[in-house]
């Protein structure tokens, strides 16, 4: 099990903060046998699709360079305009195979770990210069795996290197003895197969390094108990001080909320754990409106308030109940409830009128079973 440096173990996965600064440092997967496979099976496929062409060029090269008169050999002028005229012939061919390996080792190095241009990793780091981590990654396990990467690959392309020259050992003395053209074309068939088979010999080998590459690099940035906990402070605060922070606020919201009970008409209570306290404009257009509510404590302190300014209290634990689940803070109440809500501010306006001497009959005692539907019941 990987260790930190302080001795922790790292045990948990890496997160995506701690991958995102790895690809700005510049640490991804990557594979070299992978992108080296891409450069030559790349290679090998242009030079099939070139061939003909290639093929061609190289005879008009060798009949140039080779069939000679006596004047053209010591005329310098001459020779400069065989040599312009034999890079031409096979310039285009040349240029499509270099063209199409430049861009299958660009591709063939991203398709493990993705594009990544970082200026972090192109900084100096005057560490590596240490002589001591230079011989720590000599003998490091990366360095140890590389080199027994190296003596497979070593050994396995030998054997089929060797084993093809054997194979072909007499295709290849007959070429000297054959006709330019046939010649050509018999050495581009035999370079052919010969890389084909070292290409396809480097396949178990990339089949190999990718899982493995792509394993280290998550066993590079692996993470101890710790350092997941300072990550977590570090992206989402420190859990003491956004607790505390939600204390504030709710205390904040708490204070808005009791500053408007004043301006209540009336508070519906269970009477003992829920307390709703509902505004009414009579001249405005909008339907009651509940300005506060709470339970337990906050429930007392809503009911102490309004018996502080003379709001009635009353007792209607069903329409309280349906009030404080159905209704958020300043908002209108549900059209289900209007019924009910509309009895209990016609009690209060009626009371409230009667004790102010502008209606002589006294309102009839609330009836505490308002109407609320089953839909709104809690």
């Amino acid at each position: 099990m990987a260790e930190s440096s302080d001795g922790q173990e790292k045990t948990e996965e890496p997160t995506g903060k701690r991958i995102s600064d790895a690809r700005k440092k510049g640490q991804l997967p990557r594979s070299r046998e992978a992108g080296t496979f891409f450069v030559l099976i790349s290679g090998v496929l242009s030079l099939w699709l070139m061939a003909p062409y290639l093929g061609h060029g190289m005879v008009g090269v060798m009949r140039n360079s080779f069939t000679l008169e006596r004047d053209q050999v010591f005329d310098l002028y001459e020779m400069g305009h065989i040599f312009v005229q034999d890079i031409l012939a096979i310039a285009v061919p040349l240029l499509v195979i270099c063209g199409i390996v430049v861009v299958a080792a660009f591709y063939g190095n991203i398709m493990i770990g993705g594009m990544n241009f970082s200026t972090e990793a192109m900084t100096p780091k005057p560490e590596r210069l240490n002589p001591l981590n230079g011989f720590k990654r000599i003998f490091s396990l990366n360095s140890i795996i590389e080199l027994i990467k190296s003596i497979l690959k070593v050994a396995c392309i030998g054997s089929i290197c060797y084993f093809l020259i054997t194979w072909r050992f007499p295709s290849i003395l007959r070429l000297s003895y054959i006709n330019i053209q046939s010649a050509v074309s018999d050495a581009f068939s035999i370079l052919f197969w010969f890389m084909l088979f070292i290409v396809c010999a480097m396949v178990p080998i990339i089949m190999l390094d990718v899982p493995f590459q792509i394993w280290q690099y998550r066993q590079q940035l692996r993470m101890t108990k710790q350092e997941l906990k300072d990550e977590m402070k570090e992206t989402e605060g420190n859990p003491q001080i956004k607790s505390r922070m939600r204390r504030m606020q709710y205390e904040m919201a708490a204070r808005r909320m009791m500053a408007k009970v004043p301006t209540a008409d009336v508070v519906v209570t269970n009477p003992t754990h829920y307390a709703v306290a509902l505004s009414y404009d009579p001249e405005g257009e909008l339907a009651p409106i509940v300005v506060a509510k709470g339970v337990d404590e906050v429930a007392e302190k809503i009911k102490e308030i309004a018996r502080e300014y003379g709001i009635p209290v009353l007792q209607l634990p069903p329409l309280a109940r349906s009030l404080y689940y159905t209704t958020d803070l300043d908002h209108e109440i549900p059209r289900g409830l209007f019924q009910a809500v509309a009895q209990v501010l016609a009690w209060v306006l009626g009371t409230k009128a009667y004790n102010e001497g502008r209606n002589p009959n006294k309102p009839r005692d609330l009836d505490p079973n308002v109407p609320i539907p089953d839909e709104l019941r809690f």
